[in-house]
């Protein structure tokens, strides 16, 4: 018995022995069946209240697609309805099907061997780290890498070969010990795995997964879903609230954000999923390869309070627990330039629910997935999501704005040199070459390996700005010449202290 302490003048004082745990409460078909029929309901008001063009939401349970349903149209003024085969991009749902391929491709050993052999031009900034990096530790982001680590390389042009080749100049932070989510990252271990079998990325997910699967209408190809006839075109909001059209090409890391697919074949990856490896009696992934995707690897989002609890992230999934103490895995997509998705399962209850958008993220997608599994578990949703979630996404927006505001010149700006001061070429390990250019009565400012053109505008001495694009946007930002002519700085490319170029001529 144990013993807690000594009373004064008392002999020990026994503990207690706690009661056994309890067993979560089961879900059963009638609160299932009581979450099912609240989805119409649910998304046709959040379509209306947001105005996302598009939705479609495929529910898997025991084994069984117990709703697939399309809604809204594929493209804005366009009357081609959404139904369950219409195509959407995953956006960054893409993680946990590549880590199935991965399951599927290297079984439980090969998520421990480093990266390195497979992948020669994959260099990070420490020699060791480069050569002990696993794709495990790319997987569930803990390389060191800082957070989105080459995204702003793609947004300006660069094809996946020069972005990983040009990680080794990133800073890192400690190897193992730090979690930041990286695209490429996740991308490099991915890709060194389609190398050790010889064959590219898109072939492997399509030859391991796709078509055993039979996902007939899933591709980890642009081309594929650009081509594909039944597609749910992206769409971003403008600022008089209207959804515009939009086209995201995300073949450069195809691994981490470029598969398209179906809700129908999305609910067979579900199946799948919850069904450790097998669909209709076939093992198409070995299952104890498949479990370890499901395990915690990284602490994503430390408990900031004594009742606050941890978020974890394995590989290629979110790793949570609920409040009854159920595994749950989730992943969420989100591009800017026009898809929001996600995907959430409960495995001890093979219940699982997907919902693909064709909008930017401004809550959809996890709104139904929440309000979906609190119908079952609760009997309705505890609160209205779509507040919450989009301030949320609102913020991760805004957080690497300029605290410059460029659009208020101040009244006391020094003047600008002549504009011969500051044209030029110059150069940067990371972001290549910047050139600056008289045209048009102003300055012109290029950059990227097909160079995209900004014209600039004088704010206050050797300072311009102009407004960014991309996914990875955000808003204007400023241009800083040094008083002697030699370097520029561009703001928003020097998140890691990488956005000086050096005049070259």
């Amino acid at each position: 018995m144990s013993v807690l302490g000594m009373a004064s003048g008392t002999g020990p004082t026994p503990t207690p022995e706690p009661p056994p745990a309890q067993p979560p409460p089961v879900l059963d078909r009638a609160d299932v069946d009581r979450a099912v029929g609240r989805i119409d309901a649910d998304v046709a008001a959040l379509m209306k209240r947001t105005g996302v063009p598009g939705v479609s939401v495929a529910v898997v349970y025991e084994d069984k697609v117990v709703h697939l349903k399309g809604y809204g149209v594929r493209e804005v003024g366009k009357d081609a309805r959404v139904d369950g085969d219409t195509v959407f991009q995953l956006a960054s749902v893409s993680k946990p099907i590549a880590s199935t391929v991965v399951a599927g491709a290297v079984g439980v050993e090969g998520w421990q061997k480093p990266v390195a052999p497979e992948l020669p031009e994959f260099r990070l900034k420490d020699p060791w780290v480069s050569s002990h990096v696993t794709v495990a530790d790319l997987f569930s982001h803990r390389s060191g890498l800082p957070d989105h680590a080459g995204d702003l390389l793609e947004d300006l042009g660069y094809d996946q070969e020069y972005i990983l080749s040009h990680l080794r100049y990133e800073p890192l932070a400690p190897f193992r010990a730090s979690y930041a989510y990286t695209n490429f990252g996740l991308t490099a271990a991915a890709e060194a795995v389609a190398a050790e079998k010889g064959v590219p990325w898109e072939k492997l997910a399509e030859d391991t997964l796709y078509r055993p699967a039979g996902m007939n209408d899933t591709s980890s190809r642009f081309q594929d879903f650009a081509s594909n006839p039944d597609r749910a075109v992206g769409h971003v909001k403008e600022a008089d609230g209207t959804w515009k059209a939009s086209v995201r090409d995300p073949d450069a890391q195809s691994p981490a954000g470029g598969v398209s697919s179906s809700g129908r074949d999305m609910a067979t990856w579900l199946r799948l999923q919850l069904a450790n490896g097998s669909l209709d009696g076939k093992r198409i992934i070995e299952e104890e390869a498949l479990d370890l995707t499901h395990h915690p690897e990284s602490v994503a989002s430390p408990a900031h309070a004594p009742a606050g609890r941890t978020g974890f992230y394995g590989l290629g999934w979110n790793v949570a627990y609920d409040d009854e103490g159920r595994l749950r895995l989730s992943h969420t997509g989100a591009f800017e330039l026009g898809a929001h998705t996600n995907v959430t399962m409960l495995p001890g209850e093979r219940l699982g629910i997907v919902v693909l958008t064709n909008g930017a993220p401004v809550g959809v997608a996890d709104a139904v997935s929440l309000d979906f599994f609190e119908t079952a578990q609760n009997g309705e949703p505890s609160r209205d999501w779509v507040p919450l979630l989009d301030g949320i996404y609102q913020q991760q927006a805004d957080a690497d704005r300029s605290p410059t505001d460029y659009a208020k010149k101040p009244a006391d700006a020094a003047p600008a040199k002549a504009d011969s001061a500051y044209t030029g070429t110059y150069t940067n390990a990371y972001y290549g070459r910047l050139t600056v250019a008289e045209e048009g009565g102003g300055l012109v400012l290029r950059l990227g390996p097909e160079p995209q053109s900004y014209r600039l505008t004088h704010y206050a001495g050797n300072t311009f700005s102009f407004p960014t694009r991309g996914e990875n946007a955000v808003g204007l930002t400023g241009v800083t010449f040094s008083p002697d002519g030699k370097t520029v700085r561009v703001e928003y490319l020097d998140q890691e202290g990488l956005g000086t170029f050096t005049r070259a001529r």
